[in-house]
């Protein structure tokens, strides 16, 4: 599992999506959480702007993030 540091307190997903890399652009992004392939701590994320806070873990296909 891979640590990602907030800066804030909170990141919003579709943010986190670009930053990390996993999305190209915001549209990427925002189709990504469209389609239900992110998880958030064991739950399907469909809000592109959840604001996540350190102890959230994210998963994707062979992707687990924990933010601290």
């Amino acid at each position: 599992m891979k640590e990602f540091k907030i800066e804030g307190e909170y990141i919003e997903l579709i943010q986190l999506l670009k930053i990390l890399g996993i999305a190209q652009t915001g549209g990427h992004a925002k189709f990504i959480v469209d389609e239900g392939e992110v998880m958030r701590n064991g739950e399907t994320e469909l809000r592109k702007r959840a604001k996540l806070v350190p102890g959230d873990v994210i998963e994707m296909t062979g992707i687990k993030i924990r933010l601290i």
